[in-house]
């Protein structure tokens, strides 16, 4: 089985690509990536969906018919279905994902094509008043946080956004931690905003408001979440020795996707402590920080590249150095024609003298402390 490559800064054709793939007889099809993936996909394949994922490194996720289509009919097992908006990327795993739960309930996403806006969010959102046997249809939303915090700083200005944002059933949130402080404002503007964890090898989000969907379970093992269900990707096309790594398999059968996050399993509750190896997520896109300072070192060799805490974007990169000299610019102009936007150190810390650990190498927690006490 062939893969065919869409291009996935178009959502419209995202779309007919993904009606074609998972509900119909087209073929499978690769988002993201180069020539470099391999085009032999095994049979059941729907999309191929590379991400940087938590590494920073990249990987190839192969995402089957039925996962996809387990993850939508949970989601609408749990929130219920009707008719999506789709403000995200067709690119990456959250938007695929609005297409699909579209699609398996029998409606086209509404898509909010160019830039993102609080007038184009409630432009969208009023065009979606679409009714069924004299009854309303439910609309539904996802968001990354960063998207919330405009809509919320607008709807708190003037009554238009906070009626869109009012208007959906439920509106998911995911990508990142989403601050306690914003989702309480959220609401108080009468938005119903539900929590969303999940990754691409999850086919999304599988776990709401700290519940696991149905036929979805968690467990912390060693602290490390990890995640079992139909919702699993295949693993990565071309890579078995990662897809090893990541997908375990018990003597019973039980097929566990291993998330790299920190967190523990209470009661049934799933909390998400972090990001176990060096990677944050900003804006809702996982930035590897030993990429980051890779290309930093080329401008400033002694550079440490730390996450901070960030009021919008959740967390980002920020250096930290002993020399001179003001070079953030140069140094996100650098970042950005290597990694991308996402990735971009936020600011620019100088201290008279590295931390550092006895065997000479940066003490990243105590330099850490520092950005974020001196912030």
């Amino acid at each position: 089985m062939r893969l065919e490559h869409i291009d996935s800064a178009d959502p419209r054709q995202v779309l007919r690509a993904v009606r074609g793939a998972v509900l119909g007889a087209g073929p499978a099809i690769a988002l993201g990536g180069g020539d470099d993936v391999p085009q032999e996909v095994p049979a059941g394949t729907a999309i191929v969906l590379t991400t940087s994922g938590s590494t920073g490194v990249p990987k190839s996720v192969v995402l089957s018919r039925s996962a996809l289509i387990s993850s939508a009919m949970a989601t609408a097992a749990r929130i219920g279905d009707g008719h999506w908006l789709l403000p995200l990327a067709g690119g990456y795993i959250a938007g695929v994902q609005v297409m699909v739960r579209a699609l398996v309930a029998g409606r086209d996403p509404a898509i909010l094509a160019g830039r993102f806006t609080a007038d184009s969010f409630a432009h969208a959102a009023s065009g979606m008043r679409s009714f069924a046997d004299g009854a309303r249809v439910p609309a539904y939303t996802s968001l990354v946080p960063a998207q919330l915090q405009t809509l919320v700083e607008a709807g708190e200005r003037e009554p238009r956004t906070a009626a869109a944002l009012s208007s959906f059933a439920t509106i998911l949130v995911g990508g990142q931690r989403l601050p306690d402080a914003l989702r309480e404002r959220a609401m108080a503007l009468g938005a119903r905003v539900v929590r969303t964890y999940g990754s691409t090898e999850t086919s999304g989000g599988c776990v709401y408001d700290g519940v696991p969907l149905d036929g979805v379970r968690a467990a912390s093992v060693d602290g490390e979440l990890r995640i079992a269900g139909p919702n699993l990707a295949d693993g990565y096309l071309g890579d078995p020795e990662r897809t090893a790594e990541s997908f375990i398999t018990e003597p019973g059968g039980l097929r566990w996707y291993r998330t790299g996050d920190a967190g523990s399993v209470t009661d049934g509750i799933v909390s998400v402590h972090g990001r176990i190896d060096n990677v944050i997520v900003s804006g809702g896109v996982n930035v590897s920080l030993d990429r980051v300072e890779h290309v930093v070192r080329e401008i400033l060799p002694d550079a440490v590249v730390v996450g901070a805490p960030h009021g919008r974007w959740g967390e980002t990169p920020v250096v930290v150095t002993t020399e001179p000299g003001d070079l953030l610019a140069a140094i996100r102009d650098a970042v950005e024609r290597e990694i991308g936007k996402p990735a971009r150190p936020d600011r620019l810390v100088r201290v008279a003298e590295m931390p550092r650990l006895s065997s000479g190498k940066p003490d990243r927690r105590a330099i850490r402390e520092t950005v974020v006490r001196d912030a």
